[in-house]
């Protein structure tokens, strides 16, 4: 098939169809247990999705969008740090429980909010977050690189749990660390107290893991470049 015409024919759209895709990170975020309160959940996620949208500004290929059954959805340059969106989600004041996946691909040219978006990597975070539901996986991240996904297995559910464990007052300390890169001393100006109470604060929020962890999960991914050539992050999966 592969040396007849119809099969160089259809080799050739098929490496058409690829050059034509863009290299892009697919963000998918499922609120676990949304279904308990819908209304209070789509308000969250609102209010998500317009932070996200000015915290990525021009590395959006999209604007981020969520469907009915309560799942973010977004679509990044590929050089954009898909934990911005872990991050700002898991430190909000009222954050609730998220499934992350987040996967660099491509995916089809086009317009319109993520949600309206389609390609390869869009299969592959639809495929993922099926797989991570069945596993109560909170945290997934694809590349495409069978060496740096395996490593990001065995540091992404480790975040997960330490955000998920954070008090309010706990996230709000974090969120300054981690997201506004505040230093102890700027955290205590900020709060009016001593700094002797931020040490203590960032102590039990377990800020310094956070940072450390964070910029090891960074590190990989960075330095995984760009997508294999199945062009979907899950290509070494079995």
């Amino acid at each position: 098939m592969k040396g007849s015409p119809l099969g160089r024919t259809k080799a050739r759209d098929g490496a058409a169809a690829r050059i034509a895709e863009l290299s892009a990170v697919v963000i998918f975020g499922d609120v676990v247990g949304s279904r308990r309160d819908p209304s209070a959940a789509a308000e969250w996620l609102r209010h998500l999705v317009e932070e996200l949208d000015q915290a990525y500004g021009e590395q959006r290929l999209a604007p981020f969008g969520f469907t009915q059954g309560d799942e973010l959805q977004g679509l990044l340059v590929a050089n954009a740090d898909p934990l911005e969106a872990v991050l700002h989600a898991g430190l909000s004041p009222e954050a609730r429980p998220i499934r992350w996946v987040c996967v660099m691909g491509g995916v089809d040219p086009g317009e319109g909010p993520a949600t309206q978006r389609t390609g390869r990597a869009f299969l592959a975070a639809r495929d993922a977050i099926g797989t991570a539901r069945k596993r109560h996986d909170r945290l997934v991240i694809r590349t495409g690189k069978a060496e740096a996904d395996e490593l990001l297995a065995g540091m992404t559910p480790a975040l997960a749990d330490l955000l998920e464990g954070l008090t309010p007052r706990q996230r709000a300390v974090a969120r300054m660390a981690l997201i506004e890169s505040l230093r102890q001393s700027e955290v205590a100006d900020r709060l009016g107290v001593r700094r002797a109470t931020i040490s203590v604060s960032f102590m039990r929020a377990r800020v310094q893991t956070l940072q450390r962890l964070v910029a090891a999960i960074r590190k990989v991914y960075s330095g995984a470049g760009t997508p294999s050539d199945s062009g979907d992050g899950l290509g070494h999966l079995p």
